[in-house]
């Protein structure tokens, strides 16, 4: 019997793929078919990536064209998976009203910075105008407070819509939430991961944070509990990645990078910064000694294809304005004020590049966990 393409079309017209409403001719599902003798070869994509998917659309097309058309049919179905996009205003999680940024400083390593470049940052886009905050989510070691010379700040409660909120405490024109308020200096945080995710979306969700245009949130080092946990509280805009030059920062900060690129994760990278790029002394101010190495952060953007942002000096006045509460950006006509402002101006550009050229991110929806990985958007 010589088959006649027509008669699969139609035949193909009564069923439809599983999870879709329309039959697989019209939803174009079926992108091509051939019939050559008692031969039938039918193309068809559905949405559902599953296997179970995948097999009982070529059970049904299968069994339709033998009892619609020739019981005796040779048939072969190519079926391929591609997921429908999303819609692109879609935003799942709880995005906090009155703030349009929200911006995640991570680090893959301790000590390289991070905490220096999240408080110098806010500080310098403060001086520009921008409504910022600052969300100190390193559970385990929070600095924000020192940094900004409120160790023995504490939020007040303030009522909201007739909802009692935490009032941010606040300097430097910066909003500043801290687990650090709520513990005692020589107080060990031991928490397990619930019990830091608890206490973090309190301070997410339970603050009066007002209108932000940036809400930067300090992370702890490496890549854990922590950080997936705030990545499934809030649609973050970006992430910045604070690395030194040296090989074994590097290491780390690629997997950083790495861990907001997951499919499962899918927060786009605004750029790595490099911290301790270079060391310049007071007598010698046109020397530059490159202690731990030279342009290690920006030869990682580049392998990455992610944007540099910026060079931050190695300077002794950096550290002694973090330890006594006065960030150094806060200085004048000084090349450390300089470097921030060119890294602040970059981050800022990144972001109106991101939110231009993308659609909002989602919060993540954490389904399950093997090790530390999240898995389903």
């Amino acid at each position: 019997m010589k088959l006649d393409k027509q008669d699969v079309q139609r035949a193909l017209k009564t069923i439809s793929a599983p999870g879709e409403g329309e039959n697989m001719i019209d939803s174009g599902a079926v992108k091509n078919i051939v019939v050559f003798g008692d031969e039938v070869i039918v193309d068809i994509t559905i949405s559902n990536p599953t296997l179970q998917a995948k097999k009982r659309t070529e059970v049904d097309i299968m069994k339709t064209i033998h009892e619609q058309v020739y019981p005796k049919a040779k048939i072969v179905v190519n079926v391929k998976a591609d997921a429908l996009a999303k819609p692109k205003n879609e935003i799942k999680g709880n995005p906090i009203p009155g703030i349009q940024n929200i911006v995640a400083v991570a680090s893959g390593k301790g000590g390289v910075g991070k905490s220096t470049v999240t408080a110098n940052l806010a500080v310098t886009l403060a001086k520009m105008g921008f409504k910022v905050g600052i969300l100190d989510a390193d559970i385990y070691g929070p600095s924000i407070p020192i940094m900004f010379d409120v160790v023995n700040g504490r939020p007040l409660a303030v009522n909201v819509d007739g909802k009692s909120k935490m009032k941010p405490v606040e300097n430097y024109g910066v909003k500043i939430l801290s687990i650090g308020f709520f513990t005692k200096p020589d107080q060990a945080v031991v928490w397990r991961g619930p019990m830091a995710s608890k206490a973090l979306n309190q301070m997410i969700f339970d603050a009066a944070w007002g209108e932000l245009d940036f809400l930067l949130i300090d992370l702890p080092p490496g890549t854990g509990d922590i950080h997936l946990s705030i990545m499934q509280s809030l649609p973050i805009t970006g992430a910045v990645v604070v690395s030194t030059p040296q090989n074994v920062a590097l290491a780390d900060a690629k997997k950083g990078v790495a861990m907001f690129q997951q499919d499962s994760i899918n927060v786009p990278v605004l750029g790595i910064i490099e911290n301790m790029a270079y060391f310049t002394p007071a007598e010698l101010p046109e020397n530059k000694y490159y202690i731990f190495g030279k342009e290690g952060a920006k030869n990682l953007s580049e392998d990455l294809k992610v944007p540099f942002l910026g060079e931050i000096p190695l300077v002794q006045s950096v550290r002694e304005a973090g330890d006594i509460g006065r960030p150094a950006a806060l200085q004048t006509a000084t090349p450390i004020q300089e470097a921030f402002e060119n890294l602040t101006r970059n981050v800022v550009q990144e972001v109106v590049n991101r939110n231009e050229d993308l659609p909002p991110t989602e919060a993540i929806k954490i389904t399950t966990m093997a090790g530390c990985s999240a898995v389903n958007k």
